[in-house]
């Protein structure tokens, strides 16, 4: 790829012009989820999500969705990331579509000298993206937006192998119904051990994962998985047995991964 080219892409993560377009009927679309009943069975499944609201209708239509199978990426210097993350309370909610924790407001990435508060982090089973067409046992997503409704959202994938203590106390109190967000007294989450010490990684422009499916997210997909137990695994798939997207096409998109 020409260096020209390259620089182009990246000032589309850099610049507000997408984003801030977008953002007020990312609100709205938002909005109407309640309204209408989408899931991950064949009735109300991925096939259907556009057809289900005009809201949705990017779903069916996008050209640039997520998640992707992560292959044939290009190398590059991509922007340094900066995490600054504290031990929150564990605030969980089931959602009815998956386990989200929400988070405090101290909490934040700086990305091109930009800041960007962590709204809150959910999980997937199985992963969500895939790497040259394997796709792991969980993802999950760290979703972030700064005070110019710009969206960055960190994938952290989850391999077999031992146990994860951050997951493990989100797991215990993880509610099996959907309701509204719990407090667990006494009980602080880790979120940095949730995520690899190696943070090289894949870079692409795509969407929200789930209805709206709107197409202004700037993914940041680690390289290196994080470990969890299968027994972990099949807790969470007791709750939900599968809350993944089926991959989409890359179409025309730049995927870069760290030099």
């Amino acid at each position: 790829m020409q260096r020209r080219s390259l620089l182009k892409y990246l000032s589309m993560f850099t610049g507000t012009g997408v984003y801030s377009l977008s953002f007020s009927s990312l609100q709205a679309a938002i909005a109407s989820q309640g309204k209408v009943e989408w899931g991950y069975k064949e009735e109300n499944g991925p096939e259907v999500w556009g057809e289900l609201s005009p809201d949705f209708n990017v779903c069916q239509a996008g050209q640039q969705q997520s998640p992707v199978d992560l292959q044939g990426a290009i190398p590059a210097k991509l922007p340094d990331l900066r995490l600054s993350y504290q031990e929150c309370p564990l605030r969980i909610v089931n959602n009815g579509h998956t386990i989200q924790i929400n988070t405090e407001p101290d909490n934040r990435i700086t990305l091109d000298g930009q800041d960007f508060e962590l709204l809150q982090f959910h999980f997937h089973y199985p992963s969500e993206h895939a790497i040259k067409g394997q796709r792991y046992l969980m993802e999950a997503h760290f979703v972030h937006r700064n005070k110019g409704g710009e969206f960055v959202v960190l994938g952290a994938l989850m391999q077999k192998g031992k146990r994860n203590e951050a997951l493990q106390l989100i797991l215990e109190s993880m509610p099996a119904i959907a309701g509204p967000e719990q407090t667990i007294a006494g009980v602080n989450v880790n979120m940095v051990q949730l995520l690899p010490v190696d943070q090289s990684a894949y870079q692409y422009f795509g969407s929200l994962t789930t209805p709206p499916c709107s197409e202004l997210v700037r993914w940041i997909v680690f390289q290196q998985p994080i470990e969890v137990s299968q027994e972990q695994a099949e807790k969470f798939a007791k709750v939900f047995t599968s809350n993944a997207r089926p991959l989409q096409p890359l179409n025309r998109r730049f995927l870069l991964e760290s030099l």
